[in-house]
């Protein structure tokens, strides 16, 4: 059963309640015999863990998640994304991944709950005391998946550890990273058997999160150790810097096991998942609605009400009703993945495509889901005039993406983002929005599943097929996958998933990764997948593109037309488009080609010359602090005494590039 959680009253007073206690430190001076006792200490401490779960901060004057692929391919920001440019990623002095206290929390939860919960101690409701227990175990699992993303190979600490130096340094040794996979899985196991179907209030966690985050993180892994498999980043792959380690002397892998295993786990916990909830009728109710309640496919949500003291309320639609400004633009890539509405890709005989020399040409005939994420020209933004640019009848509409606008309200490269869109114009520019957003839907596990089944079998079973064809239909797709198989031409596509490494995959398995990307746009999938697909090699002098600026697109903004359907009740203020090379630029230059290239525009751009990715980049770097504060010997500067070994191609040296930058 689907609950949310509600972040306003109920659990901002939950959470207030701990918030002394989980500010404390060491753990060891809090009076442990007077707290966690009773079923509202558990309710009370869990709550506070919420804040970690990705969602639409409140107070933050931005697009939310929707902005959250403006790291990928998928969309792009103003500014470019450092860790795609050469020079531009170093190790850092302090600070990143390498730290422990959101699992220092859950570590002193579960061991002193746990035993509590066994002995019969605790007050309250078994049941429910058992539900918070599983909550710990799933955000101490959440933690770990963080960890093994960024850094792979990462200590596993399950108990708490004192603050003294020895223990530090003993603790500090990191362990592969198929073990720490299998560690979080584990965690989610324990999560899933002390979690209730449905939670004591409406604003927790249940079980079925546990098993479509165990299918997220064993899917992760299965494919990274799979793709990444014969090198460095995996471990006893050659040059796995681990092997320099006395204490993983005896470390071995079977890493074709590994791989099965964690496949087979991400099959049978997505299909838990799966098997349970049906997709929602109305995609984009899913992102546009203030309330999820009644809607089976998601899992969790978090609420916001702007009508409470200290309200809770984000400004997401604001940005969306100005023509869907923000500081982010789908790109090229990502508008160009769409298949047409017939399955066919835009490249394929038959396929009807217009072209993209004008908004209605590139989205005549494709995937729905394009004009659901993406603004068109006729699309209500508000039901009042609020601060759009085309009116009609005291209504907004969108005509022409905001590309030269200062970079908070700015769509970067004229495909505006429509997911989360309301028209409601209580929630329109300047006023507080309080939409939900999702934090787990159940196509998330339909996709794994169908993921893990492929890379197992490298077919599809009855399952998979029944999954595909959901997802197509509830988006108003021809539900032939397989006629889409066959019509596509990897060397056409321009898809960096096309590739793990630099080898091509074959045609389903691309558009098994295709679907995910269309069907997860704007919700923070994208670089996470790119990652453990090893699909960034491909990625060397590559512009980043917007729309077809240059065909027609630009009379928009030089000469704007008289209205839509019927006339403006004002007329569109003409804008200047200034082409690189000239006195303040504002896009980039005609001769430059059609598409409009964001960071192109000014030469002093880091990314004007392109994205270059480097594989050492697959992980991130370990800061230096941490490998000064645990050498053998207490304030040496034998800095490769330490347990902790850098990940491969960085240096333990501050401000230090990776190799081949």
């Amino acid at each position: 059963m689907k609950k949310h959680i509600l972040f306003y009253l109920g659990l901002a007073v939950l959470a207030s309640s701990c918030n002394d206690f989980l500010d404390r430190e060491p753990m060891d001076e809090i009076p442990t015999n007077l707290y966690l006792l009773h079923e509202n200490d558990l309710a009370a401490y869990t709550a506070k863990l919420y804040e970690s779960l990705p969602s639409h901060q409140p107070g933050s004057y931005d697009i939310g998640v929707f902005g959250f692929d403006s790291n990928s391919d998928n969309q792009a920001g103003s500014n470019p994304e450092k860790i795609f440019v050469k020079g531009e990623s170093r190790v850092p002095q302090s600070g990143g991944s390498w730290n422990f206290n959101e699992i220092r929390s859950t570590n002193y939860f579960i061991n002193r709950v746990r035993g509590l919960l066994e002995s019969g101690e605790l007050g309250g409701s078994e049941a429910n005391n058992k539900h918070y227990l599983g909550e710990a175990y799933f955000f101490r699992a959440y933690f770990y998946a963080n960890k093994l993303d960024s850094l792979g190979d990462f200590p596993i600490i399950k108990q708490i550890i004192p603050d003294n130096y020895e223990a530090v340094k003993l603790n500090s040794k990191r362990r592969p990273r198929n073990e720490v996979a299998r560690f979080i899985i584990q965690d989610l196991d324990s999560a899933y058997y002390f979690m209730s179907p449905t939670p004591p209030v409406s604003n927790r966690l249940t079980r079925d999160c546990a098993a479509l985050l165990k299918s997220r993180v064993a899917l992760f892994e299965g494919t990274w150790e799979k793709y990444h498999k014969g090198t460095a980043r995996v471990p006893g792959g050659p040059g796995w810097p681990g092997a320099q380690k006395d204490y993983l002397k005896d470390f071995s892998i079977n890493i074709d096991n590994e791989i099965r295993y964690f496949l087979e786990e991400a099959k049978k916990a997505a299909q838990l998942v799966a098997d349970n909830y049906t997709l929602h009728n109305d995609y984009p109710a899913l992102f546009n609605s203030n309330s999820l309640d009644g809607i089976p496919e998601v899992l969790l949500w978090r609420a916001y009400n702007a009508g409470i003291t200290p309200a809770v309320n984000h400004f997401v639609v604001g940005y969306l009703q100005r023509n869907g400004g923000g500081n982010s633009g789908y790109t090229r890539s990502m508008i160009d993945t769409y298949l047409m509405k017939n399955g066919l890709p835009i490249y394929a005989s038959g396929s009807e495509y217009k072209g993209d020399r004008t908004y209605q040409d590139v989205a005549d005939g494709r995937d729905p889901r394009l004009a659901f994420n993406t603004m068109l020209p006729g699309d209500m933004l508000t039901k009042q005039a609020a601060m759009t640019e085309a009116i009609i009848d005291g209504a907004g509409f969108y005509y022409r993406a905001p590309i030269t606008e200062m970079a908070e309200n700015r769509c970067t490269t004229g495909y505006s983002i429509k997911k989360g869109l309301t028209t409601d114009p209580s929630q329109g520019p300047t006023l507080p929005s309080v939409t939900g957003c999702v934090i787990f839907r159940a196509a998330e596990a339909y996709l794994n599943y169908m993921e893990a089944d492929y890379e197992l079998t490298h077919a599809l079973d009855a399952n998979s097929q029944k999954y595909w064809k959901a997802l197509r239909e509830r988006a108003g797709m021809d539900t032939d996958y397989q006629k889409t198989i066959t019509h596509t031409n990897l060397e056409k596509e321009v898809d960096f998933a096309r590739y793990s490494g630099s080898t091509l995959v074959d045609a389903t398995l691309y558009n098994i990764r295709r679907e995910r990307r269309i069907e997860l746009a704007a919700e923070g999938f994208r670089m996470r997948d790119l990652r453990r697909w090893c699909a960034l090699d491909k990625m060397q002098d590559y512009q980043v593109e917007g729309f077809n600026l240059w065909a027609e697109n630009y009379k928009r903004y030089t000469t704007p037309a008289a209205g839509l359907d019927k006339n403006f009740d004002k007329p569109l203020g003409v804008i200047d488009l200034k082409e690189a090379g000239t006195e303040g630029a504002n896009v980039s230059a005609r001769s430059d080609g059609e598409y409009l290239k964001p960071y192109r525009v000014i030469a002093s751009n880091i990314a004007y010359n392109g994205y270059n990715w480097n594989p050492n980049r697959y992980l991130y770097p370990i800061a230096f602090d941490h490998f000064r504060l645990t050498t053998e010997t207490e304030g040496s500067s034998d800095y490769s005494s330490s347990p902790i070994y850098q990940n491969p191609g960085w240096k333990i040296e501050t401000n230090s590039l990776p190799e081949g930058d």
